[in-house]
């Protein structure tokens, strides 16, 4: 065996010479290959690598998302021509195996952390002839010790050099069940909790400052969890960082509380997905929202006093929707105190509830899956044509993304701060909105002004 490969495919490159996060899972998975082993990390997004190197006794392992999964089958394709050992895993090979398993040796499906070492074994005693098709792992395992990212792997990453920002896991898993949501399929349902002090040790190690979270809802945690969530925020208090961001939902208004100690504890924003705010799609979100515009302004405010901030995350497309609901979603998000906003297609990604709804129906668009980055149209709408549904967003798009709104939201944001913590804040301040724009911009054509 002479190495073990593992590649992020590329999707969104750099921005102002840096790519966006660092390949946070593929960290984790090189740090639990052994010592004796050579590994190395290759992010497409920072540079183009010598695919024509890899050759027998490599091998590789890809993780892709469907989005990227078209660029994974090309480089696995590749990498098995020349020889190398091809597994593939990350979140659409675990939603639609039955695809990944056509272009690789063997498909990793679920988290991975106790069949990759079993892979690796396999692979190290007999190479190629000694992988099994899939390796299976959904036993949503506590995670305790679970995949500590080395040392190796942290001088290997140079992430202050190479990223923008860092991501980390803290929790895991959400038990509610959006239609559209792959995350239960992908980290279950159980909320699993990280020891404090290992997350306290990973940031020291990697010298990080600021982070985002990649958790699925970790504000869900102040519900399930408050006693964790609030020795938690003491320990991070008590470190130097700039800030951090987290995935969460509009609950977390009910504990005044805790957002308090998460305001000491550096946290900026919390993401928290409102969807829609059309009342008759409460069914398609899993219990998790109203779907009422006044319930959501006001957990804004409420959040907001606090001293924390609000990154509005919503969903276009239900089956409810009409061409007055974007009309709704513009006059709330304009008049609302956000500080930044998503608004994002509603996707039928494999394994969900709404695919398999939309395909029963008839109604799922023959789209490449490079398509399937929530800012595409993939489905035949009730409501509209495709044509009238995505004009509508591209509308609301441009709406929400002109530089005069991101200004706005980014000023609202930063006057949070006292003046003398303006300087390492503005960065967070607007970059969200900036990174969104990007997004859109980068996959439909919309006018600088």
């Amino acid at each position: 065996m002479r190495r073990v490969v593992l590649i992020r495919p590329r999707r969104d490159g750099r921005i102002f010479g840096k790519a966006p996060g660092s390949p946070y899972t593929l960290m984790r998975l090189a740090s639990l290959v052994p010592d004796e082993i050579p590994v190395e990390i290759w992010d497409e997004n920072l540079r183009d690598f010598p695919i024509d190197t890899l050759r027998e006794g490599d091998l590789v392992g890809i993780s892709a998302m469907t989005t990227d999964i078209d660029r994974a089958e090309v480089i696995a394709r590749r990498a098995r021509a020349q020889g190398a050992g091809v597994v593939v895993g990350g979140v659409h090979a675990t939603l639609l195996p039955e695809h990944v398993q056509t272009f690789a040796h063997s498909t990793m499906i679920g988290e991975g952390y106790f069949t990759w070492q079993e892979l690796i074994g396999h692979f190290a005693a007999e190479g190629i002839k000694g992988l099994r098709p899939v390796y299976r792992d959904e036993k949503w395992a506590d995670l305790h010790g679970i995949a500590t990212i080395s040392d190796r792997v942290i001088q290997m990453m140079d992430e202050h050099t190479h990223y923008w920002t860092p991501y980390l896991e803290i929790t895991r898993g959400c038990p509610r069940n959006c239609s559209f949501c792959t995350a239960i399929r992908v980290s279950g349902q159980r909320m699993r909790l990280r020891p404090i002090d290992e997350v306290v040790d990973e940031i020291q190690r990697r010298r990080i400052k600021r982070f985002f979270l990649t958790d699925d809802n970790f504000g869900l945690n102040f519900t399930t969890a408050p006693d964790y969530c609030a020795n938690l925020f003491d320990a991070l208090a008590k470190l130097d960082l700039t800030g951090w961001t987290c995935q969460s939902e509009m609950g977390i208004a009910k504990y005044p509380e805790l957002l308090e100690m998460s305001r000491a504890a550096h946290l900026d924003k919390h993401f928290i997905g409102f969807e829609s705010v059309n009342p008759d799609n409460r069914r398609e979100l899993g219990g998790k929202s109203r779907g009422v515009a006044e319930s959501a302004t006001e957990a804004i405010r409420t959040i907001r006093n606090t001293g924390v901030g609000v990154v509005g995350l919503f969903v276009m497309g239900f089956d409810s929707d009409t061409p007055a609901t974007f009309q709704a979603m513009w006059d709330f998000i304009r008049t609302s105190e956000l500080d930044s906003v998503s608004v994002t297609m509603l996707t039928p990604f494999p394994g969900t509830p709404f695919r398999a709804q939309v395909e029963a129906e008839g109604r799922l668009l023959d789209m490449p899956w490079s398509t399937y980055d929530t800012a595409h149209v993939t489905f035949v709408p009730k409501n509209f044509t495709v044509e009238e549904l995505r004009a509508a967003y591209d509308w609301l798009c441009r709406k929400v993304y002109s530089p005069t709104q991101i200004a706005r939201r980014g000023l609202r944001s930063l006057m949070r701060y006292p003046l003398r913590e303006a300087g390492k804040k503005a960065f967070g301040s607007f970059s969200t909105d900036y990174g969104y724009r990007r997004t859109y911009a980068y996959r439909n054509v919309m006018p600088a002004t």
